[in-house]
């Protein structure tokens, strides 16, 4: 387990009789950035969930940061960040933050320091203080990044965290991801965005709860004598191919 943040062995996940997840092995690296690439609807949220702790696998395991999940411990050493937005509408960004500071065992003065901190590298520094059914989408997206980042976890588990935001904002949350990855945080996140998937340091592709193929984006490509991302993820779902 040592050298890796996320281990994930022989992982099935049914609902009543459909199996949404398909003997899933991954290892996710610590101080990388891992992708999670695939379309709508193929298991990423299920996973990353089963990951964060929130779901239980039918059958498998599944250890974060060499804990046997679900583990409280780890649990609090992990910033997720949910397809949806979980945000409390009527109470400010402040408040929000305060709220999720205090379920991590962060202090008032901690939570206030980080707040500032974190809401600079969303870009949302001057919308503390408003509530949050004031704020765009994107802004919700944007909150949502900053209260995964604010008790500064080792991991970072994060389901489509760019999805609504516009095109400049995501440059910047990209380098900050690349940031956190130079410092050793490990990061896993899902898209369906394939520029996206090849700024990951490595990429697992998903089809239908299986898993199709992993390495570099370079890897994938060369593997098979693809132009791109997106030929090779065609080519690998034809194929379901194991990588």
């Amino acid at each position: 387990m040592k050298s890796n943040a996320i281990v994930l062995s022989k992982i099935n996940k049914f609902y009543g009789e459909q199996q949404v997840l398909k003997d899933i092995d991954l290892e996710v690296p610590h101080g990388q950035i891992f992708g999670l690439l695939g379309p709508s609807g193929c298991g990423k949220t299920t996973m990353v969930k089963i990951i964060a702790g929130i779901l239980e696998s039918t059958s498998g395991q599944t250890y974060v940061l060499e804990q046997r999940m679900p583990d409280l411990n780890a649990m609090n050493q992990i910033g997720y960040m949910s397809q949806s937005d979980a945000l409390y509408e009527n109470l400010t960004a402040a408040e929000n933050l305060h709220f999720f500071g205090s379920i991590y065992g962060m202090n008032k003065a901690e939570v206030n320091s980080r707040a500032v901190e974190v809401m600079e590298l969303v870009s949302l520094g001057d919308d503390l203080q408003k509530p949050v059914n004031a704020y765009s989408g994107g802004m919700k997206r944007r909150l949502s990044l900053a209260i995964a980042l604010l008790h500064n976890p080792p991991l970072l588990v994060l389901d489509e965290p760019t999805v609504g935001i516009d095109p400049l904002l995501r440059q910047s949350i990209w380098k900050e991801l690349n940031n956190l990855a130079d410092r050793g945080v490990s990061i896993l996140l899902t898209t369906h965005v394939m520029d996206e998937a090849e700024k990951c340091h490595q990429l697992a592709m998903m089809r239908e709860g299986r898993l199709i193929a992993t390495g570099t984006s370079q890897e994938l490509q060369s593997r098979i004598g693809a132009s791109s991302i997106e030929s090779a993820f065609i080519y690998y779902g034809g194929h379901q191919h194991e990588g």
